[in-house]
């Protein structure tokens, strides 16, 4: 029987190899089991985003035809106590089944245009943040400095052209207004007094600046808005005076009752606060308007961000000519963007049509990305 074994070996050698072969075989099919479905789930999700993108599309141009209506009839946008406010009730929107719709609306115009913004407006404000007069001085030197490029310093300390210069890595400032709030990190002085020495990230002062002030250039912010940090800051309006007003708008307070008021004119808001609002600089029309619309279908969700002037209103820095239906820009934070039309031309190889369309886009986000302009056109050779 002793000569058996050498066979016993050869058969046990065979079954560890065929063990060893199922082994990496299960690792490799579980692996493409598992890479599989995570192909799969994000083909699943990009076409849950692809549908409800459309609802997205669909439930903004609703609300941009609200607008529209309540402008026209009104001779403006005010303020959501118009009765705007909730656009997709006020037109009996329905969405798809299974579907919610959620609109958002917040004037960006009530903030203060960072473009037209003067230095005695930055410094009170800073002040008012209990920022150090001297210090106020130099960052709104700083800022003004980078935004234009015939600014001259008066603070003592206040960066120049060569500091930026003399940088680890040289560079000059643009000489115009911010694209992004993401520049204030290369500000020097505003850079160390904005964001947090130890972490890098944003402050306290980064965010009262960030709510404060608006990337856009508009004459007047709206009062309507309800912002009134700035007039307390410059002391246009005393405290009292900011809570009638604030109040009134909200329609809380003493005008609980009365529910949610706007403003239309200087007259009526001296009919509430009293003083010389001739002084405030204010205005009482939305100039740029910010839009969300949120989708969600499940545990599915589309998020659609953008922000429109009316006609008349807000514009990018540099300026560009009005948006036409099928133009776009990128967001404020991209390349400088410019309006390029994007329906296709009929085979007749016949012109845009002009349907004045009573919006400017200024920025568009789809979940939280910006959307590029798309190609120029060409027009068709034969």
């Amino acid at each position: 029987m002793k000569p058996a074994a050498p066979f016993s070996r050869r058969r046990g050698s065979v079954l560890l190899i065929v063990l060893v072969t199922l082994v990496f075989a299960t690792a490799a099919l579980l692996l493409f089991i598992e890479k599989a479905g995570v192909d799969l789930l994000v083909d699943i999700r990009e076409a849950d985003a692809n549908r409800l993108r459309i609802e997205a599309y669909s439930a903004l141009e609703t609300t941009l035809a609200v607008l529209e209506e309540f402008r026209e009839v009104g001779g403006g946008l005010h303020g959501p106590a118009e009765g705007w406010g909730d656009p997709l009730a006020f037109a009996g929107y329905e969405p798809a089944d299974g579907r919610t719709v959620e609109v958002k609306l917040e004037d960006e115009s009530a903030k203060l245009s960072l473009p037209s913004v003067k230095a005695e407006t930055l410094v009170s404000l800073l002040k008012y943040w209990q920022v150090p007069q001297s210090e106020a001085e130099r960052l709104a030197d700083a800022l003004l400095g980078w935004m234009q490029k015939d600014h001259t310093p008066t603070a003592i300390g206040a960066p120049v052209a060569e500091d930026y210069e003399n940088a680890a890595l040289p560079f000059a400032p643009p000489g115009r207004s911010l694209r992004s709030f993401a520049e204030l990190g290369a500000i020097e002085g505003v850079r160390q007094a904005f964001f947090d020495e130890d972490t890098g990230l944003p402050n306290e002062l980064h965010r009262r600046f960030t709510e404060t002030f608006s990337l856009y250039r508009f004459e007047a912010p709206n009062l309507n808005g309800n912002r009134l940090e700035p007039l307390l800051a410059q002391e246009t309006i005393d405290e009292q005076q900011r809570r009638q007003v604030s109040e009134y708008l909200s329609g809380t307070g003493s005008y609980q009752t009365q529910g949610p008021g706007f403003f239309k004119n200087a007259r009526s808001v001296a009919a509430i606060a009293g003083g010389q609002i001739e002084r405030l600089g204010y205005g009482y029309n939305v100039k740029a308007l910010r839009i969300t619309v949120t989708v969600r279908q499940g545990v599915s969700s589309y998020r659609l961000s953008v922000v429109v002037a009316p006609k008349g209103g807000a514009t990018l820095v540099p300026p560009v000519s009005a948006a036409t239906p099928g133009q776009a820009t990128a967001g404020a934070g991209d390349q400088p963007p410019s309006p390029v039309p994007v329906p296709e031309p009929d085979k007749t190889g016949a012109q845009e049509a002009d349907l004045k369309y009573p919006f400017t886009f200024l920025e568009i986000h789809e979940n939280d990305r910006a959307v590029p302009p798309p190609a120029p056109f060409e027009e068709p050779t034969a």
